[in-house]
């Protein structure tokens, strides 16, 4: 088999490819909004999980249990519950309720509003229970002055809860931002990135030139080029959660 070297000529022909620039948005802003909403969320479940309820260690489990699922497996189910025609199993609520039809999964946006929720269902539990490990590691003399003092429940989650969640929130969100930016089995098995390319990842497009496609060197090109962006991504993101550990201690 003969090789031939075409120097940078992937890398020009990655920049002038409308559907890389497509999918590559799509990998973005689903990366960048998936650490957002699952934390403004995570946190909130991981203190009402951390009370003192005595079904406390259930609620846990069925929180913690659609991280446990694989992610192919959870999208084809909820791939039948959103169905878009009536069949669905969403939509036949719908329609018995009275209501029209919804194009979960035929529609641009709601295709990945779908998705993005679908992804947020199967992830927040699992960052909860970070938040929770977190939560019992903080000493409660530090609750007792506090009460001494005369704060309520909400000043004493944002002067002491809050801050002390600092390590696990470096963490989570690190987890997030790149599990979110490199996702590809869930809108694989949901939307198969459809429709047209409005859920399709970038991580879904390097397999289809480089396996379907046998453009090899222009799969590595851009495999190469989704890395660079990660890394920077990666690297800002956590320079910066460490500033804000170091200004709270």
């Amino acid at each position: 088999q003969e090789w031939n070297f075409v120097g940078f000529s992937n890398y020009i022909k990655l920049f002038k490819d409308r559907v890389m620039f497509t999918t590559l948005k799509n990998s973005l802003v689903f990366g960048l909004l998936t650490p957002i909403f699952v934390t403004l969320f995570a946190i909130p479940l991981a203190v009402m999980l951390n009370g003192k309820m005595k079904t406390r260690n259930f609620q846990r489990a069925v929180f913690f249990f659609p991280s446990v699922i694989s992610a192919l497996f959870i999208g084809y189910v909820w791939g039948f519950f959103l169905n878009p025609t009536a069949d669905g199993v969403i939509n036949h609520i719908l329609v018995g309720l009275g209501l029209d039809p919804v194009l979960w999964l035929a529609d641009k946006k709601m295709a990945m509003i779908s998705l993005f929720m679908v992804y947020f269902w199967s992830v927040t539990g699992w960052h909860a229970c970070l938040y929770i490990a977190n939560l019992q590691t903080i000493p409660p003399e530090l609750y007792e002055a506090a009460e001494i003092d005369g704060a309520n429940k909400w000043r004493k989650f944002t002067s002491i809860t809050f801050p002390m969640l600092a390590p696990s929130m470096t963490i989570s969100m690190m987890l997030l931002l790149t599990g979110g930016l490199k996702v590809f089995d869930l809108p694989f098995a949901l939307t198969s990135g459809g429709p047209g390319y409005a859920t399709t990842m970038i991580t879904q497009s390097i397999i289809s030139v480089g396996i379907n496609a046998h453009q090899i060197g222009y799969a590595s090109a851009l495999a190469l080029f989704f890395f660079v962006i990660i890394a920077v991504i990666t690297i800002t993101q956590l320079t910066l959660m460490k500033k804000r550990e170091e200004m709270l201690q």
